[in-house]
């Protein structure tokens, strides 16, 4: 199946000169979007992955479903003032400020092997903090998998040394 035809473009959003890959037809074709997480699973199988984790907001659909199939946990990594119990927290910057994840004490075991998950590669900066907050929460890093990866913003160079797997690059 080609996943590439239920990512559609629209010219112009959020901003003037952005091409915006919008993956709700992907999300409104079911047999599409399990393709992508079957795809996913194959890609990543159960028994190499402890966790399956991802940054809200987007992330969570595509390593929810992924999590649920692998039969493993969901970790959450969460903006501040969103996880009601104590956290691990990572400010970083992007390329239009700063911003700041957060993930529960108890959510990642020492030396768990931990799968991250977004919907899309850009510049990388959110997966980073993803892969460091991990890091700091005793976690090791598995890969980092994307629904769509923009390959002309670089993003996977600053993943390095992490697997990066994408299902579409552009």
């Amino acid at each position: 199946m080609d996943l590439a035809q239920f990512i559609r473009d629209i010219p112009d959003f959020p901003k003037p000169g952005i091409l915006f890959k919008d993956i709700t037809p992907l999300l409104a074709e079911p047999c599409a979007f399990q393709y992508a997480i079957d795809r996913l699973a194959e890609h990543y199988p159960a028994e190499k992955v402890d966790v399956v984790a991802a940054a809200e907001a987007r992330g969570f659909l595509f390593a929810a479903p992924l999590a649920l199939q692998l039969k493993k946990p969901l970790v959450p990594l969460r903006k501040p003032g969103k996880l009601p119990h104590r956290t691990h927290s990572l400010r970083y910057e992007l390329e239009y400020g700063s911003a700041e994840l957060q993930v529960h004490i108890d959510a990642v075991s020492p030396g768990a092997s931990v799968l991250l998950i977004d919907d899309l590669l850009a510049t990388g900066g959110t997966m980073e903090a993803s892969c460091r907050l991990i890091e700091k929460a005793g976690g090791q890093i598995l890969g980092c998998a994307f629904l769509v990866e923009l390959a002309f913003l670089g993003g996977r160079a600053r993943l390095h040394p992490h697997e990066v797997f994408s299902l579409i690059t552009y």
